[in-house]
């Protein structure tokens, strides 16, 4: 899943493809570069950030989507009913939904549906987050709206774990390092680790001669995005969303030979791999 944040202010990449032409065509590239779904975004969900109107998010994202949905499976990234009606009439066949309150809304549009834990919403996310089993909690709220959405008649469910939503980095390496438990429930499993904090705080450490003082930058953490994007193939996950496409495909290409069991779609042509749902 490549991503497409048509947002002024998201922590990676915001600003960069506000303008219609700049969204589609990195779209567009994503797909040449491995992409097999496409996520739009049009509000940032960073720590911190502030929520936008319904009106200002159907502006920014639909005209994307409905480029995008000829050429490749788009998905739009919502917690707002209203856009992801708008999204799914222009073309989206599923719901990256972070806030994973929308499976009932999904189950009428009758496409796919993403659901994602998180702890608190992004003004308030990252304040003390506090778990007692961090995978437990996390592995039985999503079974628990899994199992929800497949009763309102969703066919195509997927579950995300939310590094970074709500938790602290320990508790993000924790649930990397426990994924193969959440990938045995039988639900398949997206995650999303790509150049987030925890990543530019491991990547400092590793390297403590570059003297920078806190995190590396957000566009120099390639390495751990592509890491842990390889480590979640091989836990069992099904799909990884990742701004650096290339980078990832082939890195899961190399690496196929190790990832267990064809979860994943990995190989010379990585189209050739296993189907996603």
């Amino acid at each position: 899943m490549g991503i497409v944040n048509v947002t002024p202010d998201s922590f990676s990449d915001g600003g960069r493809f506000v303008r219609h032409e700049d969204a589609v065509a990195h779209g567009l590239a994503l797909v040449d570069q491995g992409a097999d779904l496409v996520d739009v975004g049009g509000e940032s969900t960073r720590p911190g950030a502030e929520p936008v109107d319904e009106a200002t998010e159907v502006a920014r994202v639909v005209p994307v989507v409905e480029a995008l949905a000829s050429h490749v499976r788009v998905s739009v990234d919502t917690t707002k009913p209203e856009v992801a009606a708008a999204a799914v009439a222009a073309g989206a066949t599923l719901v990256n939904d972070v806030a994973a309150s929308l499976g009932a809304v999904v189950a009428d549009l009758d496409v796919g549906w993403l659901a994602m834990h998180r702890q608190g919403d992004p003004r308030t996310m990252q304040q003390h987050p506090t778990y007692g089993d961090v995978m437990a909690e996390v592995t039985a709220h999503l079974l628990e709206r899994a199992a929800a959405a497949r009763s309102a008649g969703v066919d195509e469910v997927w579950i995300d774990p939310g590094i970074g939503f709500g938790k602290t980095f320990a508790h993000n390496w924790e649930l990397l390092g426990a994924l193969d438990q959440l990938c045995a429930h039988g639900v398949p499993v997206a995650v999303g680790t790509s150049r987030k904090l925890f990543l530019g705080d491991a990547l400092a450490a590793a390297d403590a001669s570059t003297g920078v003082d806190g995190p590396v930058p957000a566009d120099d953490r390639l390495e751990g995005s592509v890491a842990t994007a390889v480590l979640a193939a091989r836990a069992g996950a099904g799909m990884v969303r990742v701004h650096d496409v290339a980078a990832t495909v082939a890195a899961l290409g190399a690496a196929g030979a190790v990832i267990a069991d064809g979860s994943t779609a990995v190989g010379p042509d990585h189209r050739e791999g296993p189907s996603w749902p």
